[in-house]
């Protein structure tokens, strides 16, 4: 098994994954999960379809930028991520604030996009 693989991880004392790319990997399914527990019109279809995009983005950039060819292809994808947790935030938001969603349940999850925007920008500044 690989170093980072998505079966087992080191885990921080409120038991979320230590390693940035395994938390952004459970952060994306959590928002799949909550996306299909929701029930909405046709016109929210694509605020929908956005927030996976772009909180699936997140990982998955994290993940290329780790196997990045040079430090600058690195932080490149880093910088992606980072724009992909912004962006996950604000559908997130936007969903919050126009439709009848669990309050309790979208409010973790912009927290979590809030932790993880964190963690990838001070990644990205410690790095220079």
């Amino acid at each position: 098994m690989s170093e980072d693989s998505f079966e087992t991880f080191e885990v921080y004392e409120d038991g979320k994954p230590y390693k940035i790319s395994h938390r952004c990997f459970y952060f994306s399914k959590e928002v799949i999960l909550f996306v299909r527990e929701c029930k909405f019109e046709a016109v929210y279809r694509s605020l929908f379809d956005q927030l996976v995009r772009s909180a699936t983005s997140i990982g998955a950039n994290v993940v290329e930028g780790k196997s990045g060819s040079s430090k600058k292809d690195w932080k490149n994808f880093y910088v992606i991520a980072l724009k992909s947790a912004n962006e996950t935030k604000y559908w997130l938001c936007l969903i919050k604030e126009t439709l009848e969603v669990p309050k309790g349940k979208i409010d973790l999850l912009i927290k979590e996009a809030d932790e993880i925007s964190k963690i990838i920008a001070s990644i990205i500044i410690n790095s220079k």
